[in-house]
């Protein structure tokens, strides 16, 4: 059988985001309207159940399908959806989407491109770096026109703002940039960081065990006269005896009127479990999550209610919302630069959070109920 000759690759455009100070998309900051944004980051690499929670959320709201009734139109966007590279770096739509949520949750504000090739084709995504974008009001009061920022800091007009994609998340009236999902936990996270960061130099000082060894010479006057050399000779073998010998004990052997404790053991280290977990209610309250989704067993029969499930999904399905209209914004892109302007729908994948076990008995009974209602229909 014959191949089919594949299409030669045509080389991409540059990405209107692109930096031009460097090659990379990496996040730096650089905002006045989003100067939490480094802050965000950093938070997220410091405080672990942050960046644990923000990743189970990009993961449950699932994945999706894009539906299209013709079919020259759904094998293009088929092909689009698993095959397009995103960023240099990942490859498909649902890279793209996820890479695009994380950044929506982190810094209240995703800006997205779409790449097009030389035969005008979109071809790639692009997520850029904030520091590389503006924001700016439209002259019509309603649109928001997305500014390339270059390396002299001028913001200019992006040449095509139609292949710019824009979400914001839950943005204060008349605000151009949106609210980050960790709004309010960097006062938090510091608390719970400066405990952290005390636990560890009272462990670095007590679990290092040091001793203050006293020398009391006795009222005689050889003694007291010989006091300096024999403190000398004790801290000597005092500490020939606590230097590391490869595992052999070494026995320390004195007279005379000589105390030995351990420094700092009559402190009183005090107690984090209180603290700690009630900033981390905080903190996995901001995010929505049950805790034990993040690993925390604070009750023994711990588990996501119906209601907890319900409240999850509404948060999910709201995420969702948001990030539908850039799929189908990326997808009639592709259809139109191909000239196949069709209608088409978005597809997610059902949402599931209750156990197995439940889901199963559900079955379980609707099977049986079917089974009854069968009987009794043939016994009529």
């Amino acid at each position: 059988m014959r191949k089919k000759k594949e299409k030669a690759k045509t080389a991409l455009a540059v990405p209107q985001t692109l930096p031009q100070d460097t090659g990379t998309w990496t996040f730096d900051g650089g905002l006045d309207d989003v100067p939490q944004a480094r802050v965000y980051y950093a938070l997220r690499e410091s405080v672990p159940v942050l960046d644990a929670a923000i990743g189970k959320l990009v993961r449950l709201t699932g994945g999706f399908s894009v539906q299209c009734a013709d079919k020259a139109a759904q094998r293009v966007l088929d092909r689009f959806a698993r095959s397009v590279p995103v960023s240099g770096n990942q490859v498909g739509l649902s890279a793209f989407i996820s890479s695009y949520f994380e950044a929506l949750l982190t810094c209240g504000t995703a800006v997205g491109e779409i790449v097009t090739d030389a035969d005008d084709e979109a071809a790639a995504l692009y997520i850029p770096p904030l520091s590389s974008v503006s924001l700016r009001r439209a002259k019509n009061g309603l649109d928001v026109d997305i500014l390339h920022v270059d390396s002299d800091g001028v913001a200019r007009a992006a040449k095509e703002p139609e292949l710019l994609l824009l979400s914001v998340l839950t943005p204060t009236p008349g605000a151009l940039y949106g609210k980050s999902l960790l709004q309010g936990l960097p006062f938090v996270s510091g608390i719970l960081m400066r405990i952290f960061r005390t636990i560890g130099a009272n462990w670095e000082r007590i679990g290092n065990v040091r001793f203050a060894v006293s020398y009391k010479p006795t009222s005689d006057t050889l003694d007291r006269t010989l006091a300096k050399e024999r403190a000398q000779q004790i801290a000597e073998q005092w500490s020939a005896a606590m230097r590391d010998s490869g595992g052999a004990v070494k026995d320390f052997v004195s007279v005379g009127d000589m105390s030995i404790r351990v420094i700092g053991a009559d402190n009183q280290v005090l107690d984090s479990d209180v603290p700690v977990r009630q900033i981390l209610e905080q903190i996995i309250a901001k995010t929505g999550l049950p805790p034990f989704l993040l690993g925390f067993s604070w009750s023994s029969t711990e588990r996501m209610s119906t209601q907890q499930a319900d409240l999850l999904t509404s948060e999910l399905e709201a995420y969702r919302r948001i990030l539908t209209p850039v799929i189908e914004k990326i997808c009639h892109t592709v259809l139109a630069r191909r000239g196949l302007d069709q209608p088409l729908d978005v597809y997610w994948d059902d949402i599931t959070l209750q156990d197995q076990v439940e889901l199963a008995r559900a079955e379980l009974y609707a099977a049986q109920a079917r089974t009854l209602a069968a009987k009794d229909g043939g016994e009529e």
